[in-house]
Protein backbone atom coordinates (compact mmCIF):
# COMPACT_ATOMS: atom_id res chain seq x y z
CA UNK A 1 0.00 0.00 0.00
CA UNK A 2 0.73 3.92 0.02
CA UNK A 3 0.99 6.05 2.65
CA UNK A 4 0.88 9.84 3.41
CA UNK A 5 2.64 10.90 6.56
CA UNK A 6 1.35 14.63 7.97
CA UNK A 7 3.60 15.07 10.92
CA UNK A 8 3.49 17.73 14.17
CA UNK A 9 6.78 19.11 13.72
CA UNK A 10 7.13 19.94 18.16
CA UNK A 11 9.96 18.44 19.25
CA UNK A 12 11.66 14.91 18.57
CA UNK A 13 9.00 12.33 19.15
CA UNK A 14 6.59 12.85 16.51
CA UNK A 15 9.42 12.60 14.20
CA UNK A 16 11.13 9.79 15.02
CA UNK A 17 7.84 8.09 15.05
CA UNK A 18 7.64 8.88 11.51
CA UNK A 19 11.07 8.00 10.55
CA UNK A 20 10.64 4.05 12.45
CA UNK A 21 7.21 3.65 11.10
CA UNK A 22 8.67 4.39 7.37
CA UNK A 23 11.45 2.06 8.40
CA UNK A 24 8.75 -0.90 9.38
CA UNK A 25 6.49 -0.49 5.94
CA UNK A 26 9.58 -0.04 3.67
CA UNK A 27 10.66 -3.63 4.93
CA UNK A 28 7.51 -4.94 4.61
CA UNK A 29 6.70 -3.93 0.77
CA UNK A 30 4.64 -0.49 1.34
CA UNK A 31 5.42 2.55 0.64
CA UNK A 32 5.64 5.95 1.76
CA UNK A 33 5.11 8.12 -0.92
CA UNK A 34 5.09 11.69 0.78
CA UNK A 35 5.89 13.39 4.22
CA UNK A 36 4.25 16.73 5.14
CA UNK A 37 5.82 18.56 8.47
CA UNK A 38 4.47 21.53 10.05
CA UNK A 39 6.56 24.17 10.59
CA UNK A 40 6.30 27.00 12.83
CA UNK A 41 9.22 30.05 13.82
CA UNK A 42 9.86 28.89 16.85
CA UNK A 43 11.18 25.66 15.99
CA UNK A 44 13.35 24.03 13.27
CA UNK A 45 13.04 20.80 11.60
CA UNK A 46 16.18 18.55 13.33
CA UNK A 47 19.04 17.60 10.46
CA UNK A 48 18.54 13.98 11.42
CA UNK A 49 14.77 13.91 10.35
CA UNK A 50 15.70 15.06 6.49
CA UNK A 51 18.96 12.67 6.61
CA UNK A 52 16.66 9.44 7.99
CA UNK A 53 13.45 9.68 6.02
CA UNK A 54 13.27 8.16 2.41
CA UNK A 55 9.94 9.68 1.14
CA UNK A 56 9.59 13.43 -0.48
CA UNK A 57 9.39 16.24 2.34
CA UNK A 58 7.00 18.88 2.29
CA UNK A 59 6.52 21.71 4.98
CA UNK A 60 3.58 23.86 6.06
CA UNK A 61 2.65 26.33 8.77
CA UNK A 62 1.27 24.80 11.67
CA UNK A 63 0.02 26.01 15.19
CA UNK A 64 2.64 25.76 18.21
CA UNK A 65 2.94 26.83 21.70
CA UNK A 66 5.25 29.08 22.57
CA UNK A 67 6.96 29.24 25.70
CA UNK A 68 6.99 31.89 28.23
CA UNK A 69 9.35 34.61 28.60
CA UNK A 70 11.89 32.63 30.78
CA UNK A 71 11.51 30.19 28.03
CA UNK A 72 10.32 27.04 30.13
CA UNK A 73 7.05 26.08 30.30
CA UNK A 74 4.66 26.55 27.61
CA UNK A 75 2.47 30.07 27.59
CA UNK A 76 -1.62 29.08 27.00
CA UNK A 77 -2.49 32.74 27.01
CA UNK A 78 0.54 33.53 24.77
CA UNK A 79 0.23 30.82 22.32
CA UNK A 80 -3.91 30.77 21.87
CA UNK A 81 -3.10 34.70 20.99
CA UNK A 82 -0.50 34.33 18.43
CA UNK A 83 -2.42 31.52 16.81
CA UNK A 84 -5.52 33.15 16.17
CA UNK A 85 -3.76 36.16 14.50
CA UNK A 86 -2.37 33.44 11.99
CA UNK A 87 -5.75 31.46 11.12
CA UNK A 88 -5.58 32.83 7.37
CA UNK A 89 -2.23 31.15 7.22
CA UNK A 90 -3.62 28.34 8.94
CA UNK A 91 -6.59 28.09 6.06
CA UNK A 92 -4.31 27.79 3.49
CA UNK A 93 -2.14 24.89 5.30
CA UNK A 94 -5.42 22.96 5.26
CA UNK A 95 -6.19 23.56 1.47
CA UNK A 96 -2.60 22.43 1.17
CA UNK A 97 -3.22 19.27 3.06
CA UNK A 98 -6.15 18.44 1.23
CA UNK A 99 -4.85 18.57 -2.18
CA UNK A 100 -1.20 16.72 -1.48
CA UNK A 101 -3.76 13.72 0.08
CA UNK A 102 -5.78 14.09 -3.30
CA UNK A 103 -2.64 14.08 -5.55
CA UNK A 104 -0.68 12.21 -3.59
CA UNK A 105 -1.87 8.64 -4.50
CA UNK A 106 -2.29 7.17 -0.88
CA UNK A 107 -4.36 4.49 0.25
CA UNK A 108 -3.69 5.58 4.07
CA UNK A 109 -3.35 9.05 5.74
CA UNK A 110 -1.06 8.48 8.76
CA UNK A 111 -1.69 11.34 11.09
CA UNK A 112 1.01 11.65 14.09
CA UNK A 113 -0.60 14.51 16.26
CA UNK A 114 -0.77 16.95 13.61
CA UNK A 115 -4.08 19.34 14.25
CA UNK A 116 -4.45 21.03 10.77
CA UNK A 117 -4.98 17.19 9.41
CA UNK A 118 -7.97 16.55 12.27
CA UNK A 119 -9.70 19.86 10.65
CA UNK A 120 -8.66 19.09 7.48
CA UNK A 121 -10.72 15.74 7.40
CA UNK A 122 -14.00 17.78 9.22
CA UNK A 123 -13.69 20.77 7.14
CA UNK A 124 -13.58 18.48 3.60
CA UNK A 125 -14.06 14.55 4.30
CA UNK A 126 -11.04 13.50 1.80
CA UNK A 127 -12.05 9.68 1.18
CA UNK A 128 -8.33 8.76 1.73
CA UNK A 129 -9.23 6.79 5.42
CA UNK A 130 -6.97 8.62 8.21
CA UNK A 131 -5.22 6.43 11.09
CA UNK A 132 -4.08 8.67 14.38
CA UNK A 133 -0.61 7.44 15.86
CA UNK A 134 0.11 8.93 19.33
CA UNK A 135 0.82 8.41 22.63
CA UNK A 136 -1.79 11.31 23.37
CA UNK A 137 -4.30 9.12 22.25
CA UNK A 138 -4.40 7.55 25.35
CA UNK A 139 -5.74 10.76 26.97
CA UNK A 140 -8.97 9.97 25.28
CA UNK A 141 -9.12 6.54 27.17
CA UNK A 142 -11.96 5.67 29.47
CA UNK A 143 -9.04 4.29 31.95
CA UNK A 144 -6.20 6.18 31.91
CA UNK A 145 -5.35 7.73 35.02
CA UNK A 146 -4.26 11.45 34.75
CA UNK A 147 -2.14 13.44 37.70
CA UNK A 148 -3.52 15.86 39.63
CA UNK A 149 -3.88 18.86 37.97
CA UNK A 150 -5.67 21.66 36.70
CA UNK A 151 -9.13 20.67 35.61
CA UNK A 152 -9.70 23.06 32.80
CA UNK A 153 -5.83 22.82 31.33
CA UNK A 154 -6.85 18.55 31.19
CA UNK A 155 -9.92 19.49 29.39
CA UNK A 156 -8.63 21.17 26.93
CA UNK A 157 -5.74 18.47 26.42
CA UNK A 158 -8.47 16.17 26.00
CA UNK A 159 -10.29 18.65 23.28
CA UNK A 160 -7.25 19.18 21.27
CA UNK A 161 -6.25 15.26 21.22
CA UNK A 162 -9.75 14.47 19.87
CA UNK A 163 -9.48 17.62 17.35
CA UNK A 164 -6.08 16.08 16.00
CA UNK A 165 -7.91 13.04 14.82
CA UNK A 166 -11.28 14.22 14.00
CA UNK A 167 -12.15 12.24 10.64
CA UNK A 168 -9.98 9.34 11.70
CA UNK A 169 -11.03 5.61 11.49
CA UNK A 170 -9.00 4.72 14.28
CA UNK A 171 -6.55 6.33 16.96
CA UNK A 172 -3.59 3.98 17.84
CA UNK A 173 -2.47 5.14 21.63
CA UNK A 174 1.38 4.41 22.25
CA UNK A 175 1.77 3.27 25.92
CA UNK A 176 4.72 2.59 28.24
CA UNK A 177 2.72 -0.57 28.98
CA UNK A 178 0.21 -2.79 28.05
CA UNK A 179 -3.45 -1.48 28.30
CA UNK A 180 -7.04 -3.06 26.89
CA UNK A 181 -8.36 -1.17 23.84
CA UNK A 182 -10.86 1.25 24.28
CA UNK A 183 -13.74 0.79 20.90
CA UNK A 184 -16.21 3.00 22.78
CA UNK A 185 -13.64 5.44 21.81
CA UNK A 186 -11.43 4.35 18.93
CA UNK A 187 -8.04 3.54 20.48
CA UNK A 188 -6.05 0.48 19.81
CA UNK A 189 -3.05 0.90 22.41
CA UNK A 190 0.06 -0.26 21.08
CA UNK A 191 3.96 -0.67 22.21
CA UNK A 192 5.99 2.84 21.47
CA UNK A 193 7.95 3.00 18.11
CA UNK A 194 11.37 2.81 18.97
CA UNK A 195 14.14 3.26 15.78
CA UNK A 196 16.09 0.61 15.22
CA UNK A 197 19.35 2.01 16.16
CA UNK A 198 17.51 2.48 19.87
CA UNK A 199 17.88 -1.51 20.15
CA UNK A 200 21.64 -2.14 18.48
CA UNK A 201 22.90 0.34 20.56
CA UNK A 202 25.16 -1.91 24.29
CA UNK A 203 23.97 0.11 27.05
CA UNK A 204 26.58 0.47 29.86
CA UNK A 205 26.97 3.01 32.80
CA UNK A 206 29.29 5.96 32.18
CA UNK A 207 30.10 8.41 34.77
CA UNK A 208 27.84 11.92 33.15
CA UNK A 209 24.20 12.64 33.11
CA UNK A 210 22.74 12.63 29.79
CA UNK A 211 19.80 15.24 29.57
CA UNK A 212 17.45 16.66 26.54
CA UNK A 213 15.48 19.97 27.23
CA UNK A 214 12.64 21.07 24.52
CA UNK A 215 12.29 24.68 25.62
CA UNK A 216 15.96 26.27 26.44
CA UNK A 217 15.25 27.84 29.10
CA UNK A 218 15.89 25.22 31.52
CA UNK A 219 19.51 25.49 30.62
CA UNK A 220 19.56 28.40 33.94
CA UNK A 221 18.60 25.44 36.32
CA UNK A 222 20.89 23.06 34.72
CA UNK A 223 23.84 25.80 35.01
CA UNK A 224 23.09 26.84 38.55
CA UNK A 225 23.26 23.16 39.88
CA UNK A 226 26.34 22.80 37.93
CA UNK A 227 28.21 25.17 40.07
CA UNK A 228 27.19 23.90 42.60
CA UNK A 229 28.60 20.22 41.50
CA UNK A 230 31.49 20.92 38.63
CA UNK A 231 32.78 17.11 39.30
CA UNK A 232 29.76 15.85 38.07
CA UNK A 233 30.14 15.73 33.87
CA UNK A 234 26.38 16.75 32.25
CA UNK A 235 26.09 16.49 28.39
CA UNK A 236 22.34 18.24 27.46
CA UNK A 237 20.78 18.39 24.25
CA UNK A 238 18.25 21.68 23.37
CA UNK A 239 17.25 23.28 20.17
CA UNK A 240 19.10 26.57 21.16
CA UNK A 241 19.80 26.67 17.15
CA UNK A 242 21.52 30.17 17.28
CA UNK A 243 24.56 28.50 19.44
CA UNK A 244 27.19 26.39 17.86
CA UNK A 245 26.91 22.33 17.20
CA UNK A 246 28.68 22.10 20.93
CA UNK A 247 28.53 24.72 23.20
CA UNK A 248 31.41 23.79 25.58
CA UNK A 249 30.76 25.83 29.14
CA UNK A 250 33.66 24.08 30.59
CA UNK A 251 35.36 20.25 31.17
CA UNK A 252 32.33 18.82 32.69
CA UNK A 253 29.14 20.76 31.27
CA UNK A 254 28.21 20.79 27.43
CA UNK A 255 25.07 21.37 25.18
CA UNK A 256 24.48 20.02 22.15
CA UNK A 257 22.19 20.50 18.91
CA UNK A 258 19.79 18.04 18.48
CA UNK A 259 21.50 15.14 16.66
CA UNK A 260 19.91 11.95 16.95
CA UNK A 261 23.00 9.72 16.04
CA UNK A 262 25.00 11.51 18.62
CA UNK A 263 21.94 11.79 21.23
CA UNK A 264 21.35 7.85 21.61
CA UNK A 265 25.40 7.53 21.60
CA UNK A 266 24.89 9.80 24.48
CA UNK A 267 22.06 8.18 25.99
CA UNK A 268 23.56 4.33 25.74
CA UNK A 269 26.50 5.59 27.90
CA UNK A 270 25.04 7.72 30.37
CA UNK A 271 25.23 6.89 33.97
CA UNK A 272 21.27 8.83 34.39
CA UNK A 273 19.26 10.93 31.84
CA UNK A 274 17.11 14.07 32.68
CA UNK A 275 14.26 15.68 30.50
CA UNK A 276 11.70 17.47 29.83
CA UNK A 277 9.71 14.66 29.99
CA UNK A 278 8.98 13.61 26.27
CA UNK A 279 7.32 10.57 25.46
CA UNK A 280 9.65 9.40 22.89
CA UNK A 281 13.28 9.93 24.71
CA UNK A 282 11.53 8.32 28.01
CA UNK A 283 10.87 5.43 26.13
CA UNK A 284 14.52 5.42 24.76
CA UNK A 285 15.94 5.71 28.19
CA UNK A 286 13.36 3.15 29.50
CA UNK A 287 14.34 0.76 27.18
CA UNK A 288 18.22 1.04 27.72
CA UNK A 289 17.65 0.48 31.23
CA UNK A 290 18.70 4.41 32.76
CA UNK A 291 16.80 6.00 35.57
CA UNK A 292 15.14 9.22 34.52
CA UNK A 293 14.50 12.49 36.26
CA UNK A 294 11.24 14.56 34.43
CA UNK A 295 10.64 18.13 34.31
CA UNK A 296 7.53 18.59 32.51
CA UNK A 297 6.96 21.75 30.04
CA UNK A 298 3.18 21.53 29.73
CA UNK A 299 0.02 19.86 30.69
CA UNK A 300 1.10 17.15 28.38
CA UNK A 301 4.23 16.61 29.62
CA UNK A 302 2.88 16.44 33.07
CA UNK A 303 0.59 13.36 32.11
CA UNK A 304 3.66 12.23 30.04
CA UNK A 305 5.86 12.19 33.47
CA UNK A 306 3.11 11.16 36.12
CA UNK A 307 2.45 7.78 33.72
CA UNK A 308 5.90 6.56 33.27
CA UNK A 309 6.41 7.25 36.99
CA UNK A 310 3.49 4.79 37.91
CA UNK A 311 5.72 2.14 34.90
CA UNK A 312 8.87 2.39 37.24
CA UNK A 313 10.99 4.98 34.95
CA UNK A 314 11.88 7.66 37.33
CA UNK A 315 10.74 10.43 39.52
CA UNK A 316 9.12 14.00 38.60
CA UNK A 317 11.00 17.36 39.34
CA UNK A 318 9.86 21.26 38.62
CA UNK A 319 13.65 21.61 37.95
CA UNK A 320 16.26 20.08 36.90
CA UNK A 321 17.32 19.07 40.45
CA UNK A 322 19.99 16.46 39.62
CA UNK A 323 21.00 15.32 43.35
CA UNK A 324 17.14 14.16 43.33
CA UNK A 325 18.13 11.54 40.00
CA UNK A 326 21.74 11.10 41.67
CA UNK A 327 19.83 9.52 44.76
CA UNK A 328 17.48 7.82 42.78
CA UNK A 329 19.76 6.16 40.36
CA UNK A 330 21.11 3.96 43.43
CA UNK A 331 18.43 1.92 43.63
CA UNK A 332 16.79 1.94 40.42
CA UNK A 333 16.13 -1.48 38.13
CA UNK A 334 15.13 -1.33 34.92
CA UNK A 335 12.08 -2.66 34.06
CA UNK A 336 12.27 -5.82 31.67
CA UNK A 337 8.75 -6.01 31.27
CA UNK A 338 9.01 -2.40 28.46
CA UNK A 339 11.56 -4.18 26.64
CA UNK A 340 9.39 -7.11 25.65
CA UNK A 341 6.54 -4.79 25.19
CA UNK A 342 8.65 -2.41 22.54
CA UNK A 343 10.02 -5.62 20.39
CA UNK A 344 6.02 -6.60 19.79
CA UNK A 345 5.56 -3.09 17.79
CA UNK A 346 6.33 -3.82 14.61
CA UNK A 347 4.00 -7.29 14.47
CA UNK A 348 0.94 -5.05 15.90
CA UNK A 349 1.80 -1.84 13.66
CA UNK A 350 1.74 -4.12 10.25
CA UNK A 351 -1.71 -6.24 11.80
CA UNK A 352 -3.53 -3.17 11.93
CA UNK A 353 -2.30 -1.19 9.19
CA UNK A 354 -2.97 -4.08 6.53
CA UNK A 355 -6.38 -4.56 7.54
CA UNK A 356 -8.85 -3.49 5.02
CA UNK A 357 -10.39 -0.04 5.59
CA UNK A 358 -13.63 -1.48 5.06
CA UNK A 359 -13.50 -2.91 8.84
CA UNK A 360 -13.03 -0.03 10.70
CA UNK A 361 -15.79 1.24 12.87
CA UNK A 362 -17.70 4.53 11.74
CA UNK A 363 -15.64 8.08 11.53
CA UNK A 364 -15.11 10.52 14.07
CA UNK A 365 -17.13 13.37 13.41
CA UNK A 366 -19.50 13.43 16.17
CA UNK A 367 -16.57 14.51 18.66
CA UNK A 368 -16.84 18.37 18.16
CA UNK A 369 -16.59 20.44 21.21
CA UNK A 370 -16.79 24.49 22.01
CA UNK A 371 -12.82 25.25 22.64
CA UNK A 372 -9.73 25.22 21.20
CA UNK A 373 -5.91 24.34 22.64
CA UNK A 374 -2.46 24.05 20.72
CA UNK A 375 -0.84 21.75 22.43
Amino acid sequence: MKFLFIVQGEGRGHLTQAITLEEILRRNGHEVVEVLVGKSSSRRLPGFFNRSIHAPVKRFVSPNFLPTPANKRVSLMRSVAYNLMKLPVYMNSINYIRQRIKVSGADRVINFYELLTGLTYFLFRPSVPQICIGHQYLFLHKSFEFPKADKVSLALLKFFTALTSLGAKERLALSFRHMNDDPQNHIRVIPPLLRKEVTLHEPYSGDYIHGYMVNAGFSENVMKWHRKHPGIPLRFFWDKWEEEPVKRVDDTLSFYQLDDVEFLRQMAGCKAYASTAGFESVCEAMYLGKPILMVPAHIEQDCNAYDASKSGAGIISSDFSLQQLLEFAEDYHPNRDFVYWVRGAEYTLLNLLENDSSNYPQTLFNEMYLVEEFI
